[in-house]
């Protein structure tokens, strides 16, 4: 679990950004992606910080973090403040493991600033352009962002929180009640349409030829019950980067941390103390 004595908070170009900071070991930064934050590593963190030093953020918009919209959400953007965070906090080697749009958050840093990286994790990751889906291109008309402000509910959110899920019947109060904590408010729904208005697949495509020439090692994590986003990414990644390693979970949907948190962890252990 994420426990208070942990939690801290910094800002990054007069942004408030919080995070999580505790075990020992070399630094590894766990990033979510939309429509979650710090919380959705919570059951993955106790098997990672016996061996390694953790940093669990919020991104801007997302969680505890800063969700004023006069600075950009693309994923570019996030990057950059990312490695500025990770610079004031004095961290100068770091692994690097991201799900969903917090994976190609991930991939922008691990280009950008090879230096700093020591390897690179993709959960149920975006890629290239076989993003955004449908709901979030549709989130980038005006029109559209102000009608699911108005309409955005618990009930339609839960209903795409299941549909992430392969273990459904885990989808308690408690689990929801942690999705929808952002939400609860004004500024939490106007910042994760925000987000999804400044979402652009671009980001990721102009960095592709850059992924085939990554030198670190890249673990590709695949829940093979992912609704939201294709198996092609996945495979795309193996293939483009010579690097990797690409593992399937047969029995983990999106939101994989939930599914099968220790399976998960097992993975990144293997991976990160071979």
């Amino acid at each position: 679990m994420l426990k208070k004595k942990d939690r801290h908070s910094i800002l990054i170009d007069d942004h408030e950004l919080v995070y999580y900071r505790c075990g020992q070991g070399e630094p590894l930064m766990l990033v979510h992606g939309i429509t979650t934050y710090s919380f959705i590593w919570r059951m993955v963190v106790p098997y990672l910080n016996d061996n390694f030093e953790l940093i669990v953020v919020d991104l801007l918009g997302c969680g505890d973090s800063d969700k004023s919209i006069d600075v950009e959400f693309s994923l570019k953007n996030h990057a950059k403040i990312l490695a500025k965070f990770l610079e004031a906090l004095h961290v100068s080697k770091v692994h690097l493991v991201g799900h969903d749009v917090g994976g190609g958050i991930c991939q922008i840093m691990s280009v950008r600033y090879p230096e700093n990286i020591l390897s690179l994790s993709l959960l149920n990751t975006v890629a290239y352009d076989f993003w955004p889906v449908q709901p979030i291109i549709t989130m980038r008309t005006p029109i559209i962002r102000q009608l699911a402000m108005a309409s955005l509910d618990l009930g339609a959110f839960r209903f795409i929180v299941k549909r992430g899920l392969y273990h459904t019947e885990r989808l308690n109060k408690e689990l929801m009640d942690y999705f929808w904590y952002p939400m609860r408010s004004s500024d939490g729904r106007k910042a994760f349409l925000y987000f999804s208005h400044c979402l652009n697949n671009q980001d990721l495509l102009e960095i592709s030829d850059d992924l085939r020439r990554l030198q670190i090692p890249v673990l590709i994590i695949r829940g093979d019950k992912d609704v939201y986003l294709s198996q092609q990414i996945a495979e795309k990644l193996h293939k483009n980067i010579q690097t990797s390693r690409l593992v399937h979970v047969p029995s983990a949907g999106h939101f994989i941390q939930e599914d099968e948190p220790e399976l998960i962890a097992q993975f990144l252990l293997t991976f990160l103390l071979r």
